[in-house]
């Protein structure tokens, strides 16, 4: 994800917004998590989710709520009295389990759902629930759906895709997906994923996406609006497809166009793209952000359209957000504790790939990054152990420790182990870890692996000291001390995106 520099966002995603029919259940709800150090009570434990199968019926007025039902296929871990989905944002009609009639309560953001019998471990077990899904914000809550000038799209990332749908909302339980949209002939609805057809009855059209490897819950994506779907081919015949307005079609295709050399580009430093298709939807809105949903990446329409962004600097962010595909969205992270390895990756490809095609050095950006990571630390905490969210502002995760920040222990792992066995490193890791998850200790342990040295004394350093070590190769430069009060001073809501920063003045 990357923060535009011009939109302060606010992600205040604190209070429930579920509205749920109580049926009597023999003990009151609680909300559960698995445990994440940032976001306790996201996701739920005693199940694995296999698939999901997410149903919309789509008005054609994107502030009215849409008709839902989502189908959850799973395996239980433990044995489960209760099943609790994360989902915060609609009204539940009924819920089902096995197809039978099921109890179901609201506890915090948590769908408590009550089946008639208790699952034993091991179990096979399938949950409907029909709901509506609001693509109006509640008070204090962003995310989940985006309304667009003529549609709506999704960003779910950190933990906003149960404002949209039933889920285990974490990172760490990754599922197949099937999106059916139904909306008025006249729309165009595109999801992650590749399409499995298009059926139209009367005045509406359904269209149906299946994923082919599985997904994170924050990486999911559904465009709905008067869009126009460009096709082209990538590396080895992959199926490219981008949504753009249909008034932009022209304007945007030179933008389009530059995708397939990109993918070209990151295939030579890490290896195969790892899905089945890959496009831009280039949403008509303002979002503070781009975001690397799989398969199918957001961007705001603007940052192309703008005169401002020079041209590197936009094709810089392109490559941000694909170069997630491998990092994030492919191997996805074990806890958001170690978003440095999504967010630090793809900011260095997105730097490696201004130098190699702009001329903008690599080395001048992390001595920058050098100057500046004692405050960033200070102010976010250390690349892989990043500070709690500010309350109100759960996005504030986003920090530039994450980012350059964290590209910069990249750059400093380069240093030490050299340039073969960190280019290995980076091709290892995203072949062995594939349609997976990962967590920073598996980073180190491959990066011993690989070099053949002892480097936790490095990663203790690098990853989790308050100050920033000396730099390899360079013991002339010097941090900047932070301010006496960085400690509590509070993060601009404009933290590098996931993806964005800012080009510097100078620049």
């Amino acid at each position: 994800m990357l923060l535009t520099p011009r939109v302060r966002l606010k992600s205040a995603l604190l209070a429930s917004a579920v509205s749920v029919c109580l049926v009597a259940a023999s003990a009151p709800a609680d909300p559960l998590g698995v445990g994440d150090r940032l976001f306790p009570y996201l996701g739920n434990p005693g199940y694995d989710v296999a698939s999901y199968d997410l149903s919309f019926t789509y008005s054609g007025v994107n502030s009215e709520p849409l008709r839902a039902v989502t189908t959850i296929d799973a395996r239980t871990t433990a044995a489960l009295d209760r099943i609790n989905l994360d989902f915060a944002h609609g009204k539940v009609d009924s819920v089902q389990v096995d197809g039978q009639p099921a109890a179901f309560a609201g506890a915090g953001d948590d769908l408590v759902v009550t089946p008639r019998s208790s699952l034993p471990r091991g179990s096979r077990v399938r949950i409907t629930v029909r709901h509506t899904s609001d693509p109006v914000s509640a008070d204090d809550r962003d995310g989940g759906w985006v309304r667009t000038a003529d549609g709506l799209a999704m960003a779910n990332q950190a933990d906003a895709a149960h404002l949209v749908f039933p889920c285990n909302d974490h990172p760490s339980d990754k599922a197949m997906f099937t999106v059916r949209v139904t909306a008025p002939n006249d729309y165009t609805a595109v999801a992650g994923g590749l399409p499995e057809g298009v059926e139209r009855v009367g005045a509406a059209t359904t269209w149906t996406y299946r994923t082919r490897h599985p997904m994170a819950t924050e990486l999911a994506q559904v465009s709905i609006g008067r869009s126009t779907v460009v096709h082209r081919k990538g590396p080895r015949a992959l199926p490219l497809r981008d949504v753009v307005p249909t008034k932009d079609r022209e304007l945007l295709e030179p933008w389009l166009k530059k995708t397939p050399e990109q993918i070209s580009w990151m295939e030579t430093k890490v290896g195969p793209y790892p899905f089945e298709t890959y496009g831009l939807l280039m949403a008509d809105a303002s979002t503070g952000f781009e975001l690397e949903t799989q398969t199918l990446s957001l961007f705001e329409k603007d940052l192309f359209t703008e005169p401002g962004y020079p041209k590197w600097y936009v094709e810089s962010i392109m490559v941000h957000e694909l170069s997630h595909q491998w990092f994030g969205d492919s191997v996805s992270p074990r806890s958001w504790s170690d978003l440095w390895l999504n967010e630090g990756h793809a900011t260095w490809y997105e730097a490696l790939y201004a130098q190699e095609q702009a001329g903008r050095t690599l080395e001048a950006r992390m001595k920058v990054a050098y100057s500046a990571s004692d405050r960033w630390r200070a102010a976010g905490g250390p690349p892989a152990l990043p500070k709690a969210p500010h309350p109100g502002q759960k996005i504030s995760i986003f920090r530039p420790n994450v980012y350059d920040g964290a590209a910069l222990v990249l750059y400093a792992l380069r240093q030490e182990i050299g340039r073969p066995a960190f280019e290995r490193l980076e091709r290892v890791w995203v072949h062995d870890h594939r349609d997976s998850t990962a967590s920073t200790a598996d980073f180190e342990r491959l990066a011993e692996r690989i070099s053949g040295r002892d480097l936790s004394g490095f990663f203790k350093a690098w990853l989790y000291a308050e100050k920033t070590p000396a730099m390899p190769g360079h013991p002339d430069w010097k941090p900047t001390a932070p301010a006496a009060r960085a400690e509590h001073k509070a993060e601009p809501k404009t933290a590098p995106r996931p993806g964005r920063t800012a080009p510097r003045a100078s620049e």
